[in-house]
């Protein structure tokens, strides 16, 4: 079967050896997307103590938008949009805390589109953020 990575010259670039997508027939499978942005390694909302590198305080509300901006910068890449989204994983670091923030801002981007989701709390993600998507879109 034919399939195509493809990177995102918006979307931040990705924290290890794989692309933002790979297209795989008429399905379309994101990578793990975070909030940092493009051009940076500093993480909306995200406050690092200076000389430990400790997370002092981080804004979820900031994380999120920028998480779902990355996301359709990713999937306009790829030729597609939000309204194609099929499923989506959500890996949140403080579901407690973070879970009706996130939820509100959520609806804003992905509420018409209305793909299936799971949300889960994990205990870390790979840099010092509080949340990332794992998405796919079925393509036409």
């Amino acid at each position: 079967m034919n399939s195509e990575s493809i990177l995102s010259q918006q979307a931040p670039d990705p924290v290890g050896p794989y692309p933002h997508a790979r297209r795989v027939g008429q399905l379309l499978f994101l990578s793990g997307i975070g909030p940092r942005q493009k051009g940076s390694t500093a993480i909306p909302g995200v406050t690092l103590d200076p000389d430990s590198g400790a997370l002092l305080h981080y804004d979820i509300a900031e994380q999120c938008h920028s998480v779902f901006q990355n996301v359709a910068h990713v999937l306009e890449a790829s030729g597609a949009s939000i309204d194609q989204l099929v499923d989506i994983t959500v890996f949140l670091t403080n579901m407690k805390a973070d879970f009706a923030t996130f939820n509100q801002i959520y609806a804003d981007y992905f509420g018409q589109a209305r793909p299936c989701r799971t949300t889960v709390e994990i205990n870390c993600l790979p840099t010092p953020i509080a949340i990332e998507l794992k998405c796919i879109a079925a393509l036409s």
